[in-house]
């Protein structure tokens, strides 16, 4: 089954448009707090403790949102967090230049982010066919790459015209909006998660050992993205004038490569089990990664930005239909929560070490982006036979088409 097969499917096109609409702020708000807070005069300190308290509310946020979510459904979670997220925006938009409103402001629009990633991938078995389930989770993974563009590029152009106060006035509504999109979606509303295993306790998914090494593994390429992101902004600034676009150009590369390895991922037929195919993929991104080493000149270090970005979407497509499998039953909304924040923490632990080390060498700095996705690479490969399910798939996770 094709992408247009996909999305004529019913829902699908529904589902996809109001996931990407609401997540849109989650590719915003990093930026547009920081422009916000700049413009009502507030030092750059506050800035750094406000975004850092964004970006920690989320991670802590996510699991516990999709836990509810496994045990009461998804349209008041959505309904509700996105409200309060809303207000986490408009307390920000209302007092920039106050120091508890900024980072008040900012907890609160992360803790409450709407969880619509992981509620879109447990959706998705309900949704398409089982020969469908790669498609669609390869689909649902090559639109992060146009969140990655388009976020920065919503706040550009919102900022310019009516200023970074309207842009998180924007945030707020397009959260709202993509939740309400997908809250009343008749998917979404009849969705219901299977009864939790027995013993699942408080570690919910974390309890499978298998879930916890991919989780392990995916952080190590979240650092490495990270890392590429200060490489490429301290590159840029090395050749200023040189590269039209600067670190954008360089950026957008990579997205627009992870898009096209999302969608050609997406269009094969695996004959191969997930778990190899997402271990093997992630030592396929560290191969791609590894030209980066080279640091030539300005147009050869686009072509290998693209060849940089190859890998990520498929090892996330991939790694989307593994955590299903692995997710003990009644637990997978949660799991896929656990899956963007240990991801996003890799992230920001990759930008903190790079940025330590910029100053001193951009070599190291590549170093350190080709180390993070080999070594979770490496442990995905040491631990293979763990990335296994233990049983037959069961009924809410996608069952692997051949």
């Amino acid at each position: 089954m094709g992408y247009l097969a996909l999305l004529r499917a019913p829902h699908v096109t529904r589902l996809l448009a109001g996931t990407l609409l609401g997540r849109l702020p989650a590719g915003m708000t990093g930026l547009v707090i920081a422009l916000a807070l700049r413009q009502a005069g507030a030092p750059y300190s506050r800035i750094g403790l406000a975004t850092a308290a964004y970006a920690l509310a989320a991670a802590i946020g996510g699991p516990v949102l999709g836990r509810i979510v496994d045990r009461t459904g998804q349209p008041r979670v959505l309904l509700c967090s996105a409200a309060v997220a809303g207000c986490g925006y408009a307390l920000l938009a209302l007092a920039p230049g106050s120091a508890p409103a900024a980072i008040g402001g900012a907890a609160i629009a992360g803790l409450a982010m709407p969880p619509l990633e992981p509620c879109l991938r447990a959706l998705w078995p309900d949704v398409v066919a089982e020969e469908q389930l790669d498609t669609a989770y390869a689909f649902d993974s090559a639109s992060q790459q146009i969140l990655y563009v388009a976020g920065p590029l919503a706040v550009a152009a919102i900022a310019g015209t009516a200023g970074p106060v309207a842009a998180l006035w924007t945030a707020a509504v397009l959260g709202l909006l993509g939740a309400l999109v997908v809250a009343t979606a008749a998917p979404a509303r009849r969705w219901q998660a299977p009864p939790r295993e027995h013993g699942a306790g408080l570690l919910g998914p974390l309890r499978s050992p298998g879930l916890v090494l991919l989780l392990i593994g995916l952080a190590g390429a979240g650092w490495t993205v990270g890392t590429q992101n200060v490489l490429f902004i301290a590159y840029a600034e090395r050749h200023h004038g040189s590269l039209p676009g600067g670190a954008g150009l360089l950026l957008a590369a990579a997205a627009f490569a992870g898009l096209l390895g999302a969608l050609g991922y997406g269009a094969m037929r695996w004959r191969s089990s997930t778990a190899t195919r997402t271990w093997a993929l992630a030592l396929g991104m560290a191969a791609c990664y590894l030209p980066l080493l080279w640091l030539p000149g300005p147009w050869p270090m686009v072509a290998l930005a693209f060849v940089s970005g190859i890998g990520l979407a498929p090892l996330l497509a991939a790694a989307f239909v593994l955590v299903a499998e692995l997710a003990p039953t009644g637990t997978v909304t949660e799991a896929f929560a656990w899956l963007v924040t240990l991801f996003a923490t890799g992230n920001a632990l990759g930008y903190a070490v790079s940025g330590s080390l910029v100053a001193d060498s951009l070599t190291a700095v590549a170093w350190c982006a080709v180390g993070g996705v080999t070594l979770g690479g490496g442990l995905l490969f040491a631990t293979r036979r763990r990335l296994h399910p233990p049983t037959a798939p069961r009924v809410a996770a996608p069952l692997v088409a051949v």
